[in-house]
């Protein structure tokens, strides 16, 4: 199993040097001694209550995309620390990942509070993503029914016969004008195969208003 060794300290000070090097050593032991295969070490100072860190940001990209299923760390407070904690526990469970500790000589073991905030995290984010998806499939029933016709406007074919997916722009403002908000436009293009994010619309949106103002 691929892995990813994790080491951080909360400062720059000399004095953190020699934690810093002790994690290295006693996770790349645990490491070896566990059977795992180290794609990468990352290391960082940095404060754990904090989760822009571009360390531990590289780790979740790492998982996410399938290099490692696992990560190494000292003890859950290396990782983070304080609600940091909570979600980093809850984005590296997503991506597939397995925590490992040397403080516990094997699968971190969480404590019943922490269990208990990422199940009510996890049950949250599965219904913000049912309200989503039933968000989308609104606003297409809503554009189906107001006479938007997407097979007009969807995937076209490259010279390379490679799809290329355009952002129709006449049916952003035909959407538009039927009362629909630029978030409910992109739910709308998405739930069609066009994928295009709120701002994205918005912007389209704005240019063609600009360029109908500057003829006029």
């Amino acid at each position: 199993m691929n892995a990813i060794i994790y080491c951080r300290v909360s400062t720059k000070k000399e004095a953190q040097e020699s934690s810093l090097t002790r994690q290295k050593e006693e996770l790349q032991r645990f490491a070896s001694e566990s059977g795992f295969t180290v794609y990468k070490m990352i290391e960082e100072k940095h404060s754990g209550y904090d989760i822009d860190r571009d360390g531990i940001l590289e780790v979740l990209d790492l998982l996410k995309e399938g290099y490692a299923e696992a990560l190494l760390i000292q003890d859950e407070t290396r990782l983070g620390r304080g609600n940091a904690k909570i979600a980093l526990l809850h984005s590296v469970h997503k991506y597939g990942g397995t925590i490992y500790t040397v403080n516990q000589n094997g699968e971190l073991q969480l404590s019943e509070a922490d269990s208990m905030v990422l199940e009510i995290v996890s049950i949250v984010e599965e219904f913000q993503r049912k309200l989503h998806n039933l968000k989308i499939k609104r606003g297409m029933d809503k554009a189906v029914k107001d006479g938007y016709r997407p097979q007009r406007n969807l995937s076209h074919q490259t010279n390379g016969g490679r799809e290329r997916v355009e952002i129709p722009i006449e049916e952003i403002v035909n959407l538009r004008n039927r009362g629909l908000t630029f978030n409910e436009i992109a739910a709308t293009l998405k739930g069609f195969g066009h994928n295009a994010s709120k701002a994205t619309v918005h912007r389209r949106y704005q240019e063609y208003v600009d360029q109908q103002t500057e003829r006029h």
